[in-house]
C-alpha cells in the first residue's frame, strides 16, 4: 500500500540524492540514483549509488552492504525501482527478496517500461512505498533523463562567454579569451555532464574547437560526450580536429550537403559520421527534428557552444531549457558580435523571450547568470 512520508523520511531521501550526484557525469545514458538502506531499528545499514551504465544499480549496491540486515527495514531511492531486466536484473526483485518492509521513492521512474511498475510491484508483495519525498530535486538531478523520456528530446544547455554589455567576440571574430580561466575550467563541468555538445558550422571553420573535457578530475566512467556539428551546405573540412582525433562527432547537413561531403566517406575515421537531416523553413537545420534524434541516441543532456545566430535559433524556437551565460566584467561596445542574434526582429516587447535567474554567483572575475524560461517545461 501507499502510504504519508515521516518526518525523519526527508533526511534520508537527503542523503540519497547526495549519493545519487556522485555518478552524475557517468551514469548517461541510465539515470543518476542514490539508495540508503536502514535496518528494522532505523540505524543506516547500507548506501549505494549507480556509478555506471552496465554496472549495478543503487539498490543492489545498498543491498550488499546491508546483507541480512536489510530484512524488514526502509529503503531511500531517488527514483523508482525498475521493473524490467535490462543490462541488469529489476531492482524492485532484488527488493522484495532482501525483505524490505517499506520502500520511499523520490519520483516515479518517467521511462514507459517502468511508469509505476516497479512500485506497483513492491506494493504486490506488501511493501509499503511512500512517493513524492524531495520530488523537485530528484527531477533536477535527471532533467535530461527526464527530459528524454518524458518528451522525446534531451534537456538543452545554451552557454555563451560575453562581455558585460553583451557582445561575444570582435567584429572580426577574435574572442579568445573574453572570460577568465575560471570560467573556461567551470565549462569542463558542463561539458562532463553532457551527452552531446552542439556547435555550428561556422564556430567549427573559425575555432577550430575540440569540444572535450579536458579536466581529467570529471569521471565520465569511460563515457565521451558526442560532438555534434551542423552543417545545412556541406562544409565540414578533413583538417578540423573534429575530424582528425578519432572522437565519436556527429555531422548533420542536408541530403546535398552530405553528397558533396562523400568525398571524405573512404578517408574518414570510423569515430566520425555524417547523416542527412531536415531543413526547417529558412533551409538550416531542422531544431526539434535534430535534437529528437539525438535523443533516438539515448543522449540525455545537450550543450550548445555556438556564435549568436544558432544560439538565437534555438531560443526562438523555443528549445532551450537553460542559458548559462559567462559574463566577464569587460565592455567591447557596439560594433562587436552579439550574443543572440535572432531569426528575425523582434516587433514587439511582448514577443521578447523572458526568463528568471535560476542561479548567480561568481566564477573568478567572472559572473556565471543561470537562465530558464519563465514558462518552464517538463
Amino acid at each position: 500500500m501507499t502510504a504519508n512520508p515521516d518526518a525523519i523520511d526527508h533526511v534520508h531521501m537527503a542523503r540519497a540524492l547526495q549519493l545519487a550526484a556522485l555518478g552524475r557525469n557517468s551514469t548517461a545514458p541510465n539515470p543518476t540514483v542514490g539508495c540508503v538502506l536502514l535496518d528494522a531499528t532505523g540505524v543506516v545499514a547500507g548506501e549505494g549509488w549507480h556509478q555506471r551504465a552496465g554496472q549495478p544499480h543503487a539498490e543492489v549496491l545498498a543491498l550488499r552492504g546491508a546483507a541480512i540486515r536489510a530484512r524488514g527495514g526502509t529503503a531511500y531511492v531517488t527514483l523508482e525501482p525498475c521493473s524490467h531486466y535490462g543490462r541488469t536484473p529489476p531492482c524492485a526483485d532484488a527488493l522484495i527478496e532482501a525483505g524490505l518492509r517499506r520502500v520511499v521513492a523520490a519520483m516515479q521512474d518517467p521511462n514507459p517500461r517502468v511508469a509505476g511498475d516497479g512500485l506497483r510491484k513492491l506494493e504486490a508483495a506488501g511493501i509499503v512505498t511512500v512517493i513524492g519525498v524531495l520530488e523537485r530535486e530528484a527531477r533536477e538531478l535527471n532533467r535530461g533523463f527526464v527530459a528524454r523520456m518524458s518528451r522525446g528530446r534531451p534537456w538543452v544547455t545554451v552557454k555563451l562567454g560575453s562581455s558585460a554589455d553583451g557582445r561575444t567576440a570582435l567584429a572580426d571574430g577574435s574572442s579568445q579569451w573574453i572570460t577568465s580561466e575560471s570560467a573556461r575550467a567551470d565549462v569542463q563541468r558542463l561539458r562532463a555532464r553532457a551527452s552531446a555538445i552542439v556547435t555550428g558550422i561556422g564556430t567549427a571553420l573559425a575555432d577550430d574547437p575540440a569540444l572535450t573535457v579536458r579536466d581529467r578530475t570529471l569521471d565520465l566512467g569511460g563515457r565521451v560526450p558526442l560532438r555534434v556539428v551542423l552543417d545545412s551546405r556541406g562544409r565540414f573540412e578533413p583538417g578540423l580536429q573534429l575530424a582528425r582525433d578519432g572522437l565519436p562527432t556527429l555531422v548533420f547537413s542536408s541530403k546535398a550537403g552530405v553528397q558533396s561531403l562523400a568525398h571524405l566517406a573512404e578517408a574518414r575515421p570510423a569515430a566520425l559520421q555524417f547523416e542527412p537531416m531536415p531543413a526547417d523553413s529558412a533551409g538550416q537545420i531542422d531544431l526539434d527534428a535534430m535534437l529528437r534524434r539525438l535523443a533516438a541516441l539515448e543522449c540525455n543532456e545537450v550543450l550548445v557552444e555556438a556564435g549568436p545566430r544558432l544560439a538565437g535559433s534555438f531560443l526562438a524556437a523555443g528549445l532551450a531549457d537553460e542559458i548559462v551565460l559567462y559574463i566577464a566584467p569587460t565592455i567591447l561596445g557596439d560594433t562587436a558580435q552579439p550574443a543572440f542574434a535572432l531569426p528575425r526582429p523582434l516587433r514587439a516587447l511582448s514577443e521578447r523571450p523572458q526568463y528568471s535567474y535560476h542561479d548567480v554567483r561568481q566564477v573568478g572575475a567572472d559572473l556565471r547568470l543561470t537562465l530558464r524560461p519563465v514558462e518552464t517545461r517538463s
